[in-house]
């Protein structure tokens, strides 16, 4: 039996837009039996507090991803060949039962994480981030966590529900699954309830970094204060994609104005390769709202180059 992974379908003998639309073109995990990197939806939406759609997510980025090549220049690395990268599916999830469909999550990331996998989660919505991140420390211990998005989910509750969008690194922080001596919220902006969301926010221990300071200060100078930040300790990457601004993601259902651009958040992933990234998720994608998949390839995007840093460590763990 062949040692080496087995990548995606061969674009030059079967046109991109033919055959299923796995992540990448990728095989199944069915077909692989198991998989250094598990590519996973999860298509759920019922803790968004605006528009509604990110339950579709996961398929629309599956397609955008049509287009990705097993070559990543940026990094010069072919992620597909340094590892077993493979599509696990969706996890089923009740959409009538938010603790519920919490708890369905994290035992479904449990079950992958215990076979060996690091998981590249595909949003859904954020409340989604709370499981994942119960189910990594498990393996982990208390993990870094850099979160890119433009608003804070440091909230206490939503009409009385404690899990929401809003919600989950306030519940993360309170069960003592982050390590907060590294936290970082990057991309932040827009109106706020008060200033009080700030001080709450800081009293748990996130650091932030508006948009406005990676436009002023640059790509390279923002990743290379969070490798400062996350040093050696296993991080965790959570990526709401309206960090970006609408004009770089409209698919999505809370937009605020003034955001990253898809390049500025490519790069900055790029200079944190050399951190220690046991998973990763990209949410809040919502195709109802998105124009010619602008959102759908810029969040494929970055969950390449996100699947590209795991596979770069996960064949350096294995001397190759």
């Amino acid at each position: 039996m062949s040692t080496q992974p087995r990548g995606p379908v061969d674009s030059s003998r079967i046109p991109r837009y033919a055959g299923p639309a796995t992540f990448a073109r990728l095989p199944r995990l069915d077909e692989v039996g198991s998989a250094d990197v598990a590519v996973v939806g999860v298509p759920f939406d019922s803790g968004v507090s605006y528009r509604p759609g990110a339950r579709f997510g996961g398929n629309a980025i599956r397609e955008a991803s049509r287009l990705l090549r097993p070559y990543n220049p940026a990094q010069d690395a072919s992620p597909f060949a340094l590892a077993q990268v493979a599509d696990a599916g969706d996890i089923a999830v009740n959409p009538f039962n938010i603790n519920e469909a919490v708890e369905t999550v994290e035992a479904a990331a449990d079950e992958l994480l215990s076979s060996g996998s690091r998981l590249m989660t595909l949003g859904g919505d954020h409340t989604i981030a709370l499981p994942l991140l119960r189910s990594v420390a498990k393996k982990h211990g208390p993990v870094a966590l850099l979160h890119f998005d433009a608003h804070l989910d440091t909230w206490d509750t939503y009409f009385g529900a404690e899990y929401t969008h809003g919600t989950p690194f306030r519940r993360a922080v309170e069960e003592g699954i982050l390590d907060t001596e590294a936290l970082s919220h990057v991309g932040t902006r827009g109106p706020l309830y008060g200033k009080q969301d700030l001080d709450d926010d800081a009293k748990m221990g996130f650091g932030i970094v508006t948009s406005a300071d990676v436009y002023r200060r640059g790509a390279d100078e923002v990743a290379d204060q969070l490798r400062q930040r996350i040093g050696d300790r296993p991080l965790y990457i959570s990526i709401d994609i309206d960090v970006l601004d609408p004009a770089h993601a409209p698919g999505t259902g809370t937009p605020e104005a003034g955001g990253m651009t898809s390049r500025e958040l490519l790069e900055i992933i790029r200079g944190l390769s050399s951190c220690n990234l046991v998973s990763a998720d990209v949410v809040e994608v919502a195709p109802a709202y998105d124009h010619a998949e602008i959102t759908s390839v810029a969040a494929s995007h970055t969950a390449y180059e996100l699947t590209t840093i795991m596979s770069r460590q996960i064949a350096q763990a294995k001397g190759k």
